[in-house]
């Protein structure tokens, strides 16, 4: 039986919009940022339909530059991409100014999605050495988070809900990344949109059994970054995932992709390797039994590799349920 590449899987969103179920991940260390336009043009070339990127990764500009050498070339055109980007917690209060820039950045008149990076709000420090001038996060000088302690990190979403029925053309879906479940109750009660998409961390040390649950019940797609486990992808050598990489015949990225597009989730994988980037195209028909042997290794040696000191601040986000 002939299977499709992973990158001619879709799904549809909750509004009906198409997004393809894996995308390239820019948020890359800092030394690699300068390799993020190769990346992305690579991943196209190899067939990828779909770049994750935001304010916050400091590369927009290059994504921008990538995708407008491959449109006058010839190799695609901008209706056939999915292009995502990011309100960070500095620009919580400022959604508008913060699409228009990252518009700017990239060289669109539109992106496909808008999430809400963090359900936070930072207070805007200034800083030369930041992004546009402003510190990405900023921190007291006892090191804890510079939090704004009156903001309503729900006021975010409000606002792209706002814009969204308002039907901005500048975005065609809006989500949001980081969301527990808390989280999502309390947005579920006091909004109109249901959100397209809950971005987390998500792999087989961190399968994140309740939020999925949640999410499938509410119509919320998930998506996975770091699904090879963050920088380095770490979960590349895990036994398990060699064991099952074996059966298959197949790389364990693949089995770690699979792992996400076989119970429907998203996943951004980031590399600046052309070769690790067009390698994660085979697509991998795992079992049942397979996944959910991943899902109990997962719930018996649950970790988040991904953890950000200002994540604290949010009830329930670090339990991994």
């Amino acid at each position: 039986m002939l299977h499709p590449k992973n990158t001619e899987v879709y799904f549809t969103l909750n509004n009906g919009v198409r997004m393809p179920a894996i995308g390239l991940g820019t948020a890359n260390v800092v030394e690699q940022i300068p390799q993020t336009k190769q990346a992305v043009k690579a991943a196209i070339k190899s067939g990828y339909r779909h770049i994750d990127t935001a304010w916050a990764y400091q590369c927009e500009d290059r994504v921008g530059e990538a995708l407008k050498e491959l449109f006058e070339e010839g190799v695609v055109k901008r209706e056939d991409i999915f292009v995502t980007t990011k309100v960070w917690p500095t620009n919580w209060d400022r959604v508008d100014e913060s699409i228009s820039r990252s518009l700017e950045n990239l060289g669109l008149d539109h992106v496909d999605l808008v999430l809400q990076h963090w359900p936070l709000c930072f207070n805007r420090l200034e800083d030369p050495d930041g992004i546009d001038g402003v510190r990405r996060n900023p921190y007291h000088e006892d090191g804890s988070p510079h939090y704004n302690e009156k903001g309503d990190y729900l006021e975010t979403f409000k606002t792209l809900e706002k814009l969204y029925l308002a039907k901005d053309p500048r975005f065609r879906a809006i989500g949001v990344s980081n969301y527990p479940v808390e989280y999502l109750e309390r947005l579920l009660k006091e909004c109109q949109v249901v959100p397209a998409i809950n971005q987390v961390e998500c792999h087989p040390h961190l399968p994140q059994m309740e939020l999925r649950d949640f999410c499938t019940k509410h119509n919320i797609r998930l998506e996975a970054y770091s699904p090879l486990g963050a920088t380095n992808a770490p979960l590349i050598d895990n036994e398990l995932v060699k064991k099952i990489a074996g059966k298959y015949a197949c790389s364990t990225q693949n089995v770690l992709i699979a792992y996400h597009m076989r119970q429907g989730v998203v996943s951004v994988p980031r590399s600046v390797n052309p070769k690790h980037i067009a390698s994660n195209v085979q697509f991998v028909a795992l079992s049942k039994e397979d996944i959910d042997t991943l899902n109990k290794f997962g719930v018996e040696n649950t970790k988040r590799i991904v953890d950000e000191p200002f994540a604290a601040a949010i009830p329930g986000f670090r339990e991994n349920k």
